[in-house]
């Protein structure tokens, strides 16, 4: 699957929708398979404020937990809960799933963020590794 190139990425692995002062994130779906098969999301609670890199929630696979972090500050305005009865969507629409929406701090922050050519060089070298 090739990586939308209207969505932003973090060197961990999440991809990022913004629209003006709002982004929503994501795993890409390199994380998702790394992952195997999700079976829990524990998204942050909405109104929780967060630092850039801050550990923002936690995905749980049949191989592994892992985090997800925060890739910019800002608060949270919403969460996906439609993945606390389905956590799967993340395997089956990586792209089309969100996890959690920010409101940023700093709309400007966004510009740090890779594009998905900078992404996929990324995930490439992780792999020759």
């Amino acid at each position: 699957m090739s990586n939308p190139k209207e969505l932003r990425y973090t060197s961990d692995h999440e991809w990022v929708r913004v629209a003006g002062d709002t982004a929503q994130v994501g795993i890409t779906d390199h994380a998702q398979d790394a992952l195997g098969d999700i079976v829990f999301v524990d998204v942050p609670e909405v109104g929780a404020k967060l630092d850039r890199g801050e550990e923002a929630c936690n995905i749980e696979s049949v191989k592994a937990a892992a985090p997800v972090y925060a890739p910019f500050a800002g608060t949270v305005t919403e969460v996906n809960t439609a993945l606390d009865e389905t956590p799967e969507l993340l395997n089956q629409k990586p792209y089309d799933t969100f996890i959690f929406s920010l409101h940023l701090s700093n709309p400007q922050d966004a510009d740090s963020l890779l594009t998905a050519e900078q992404y996929e060089k990324l995930v490439a070298e992780e792999k020759e590794r």
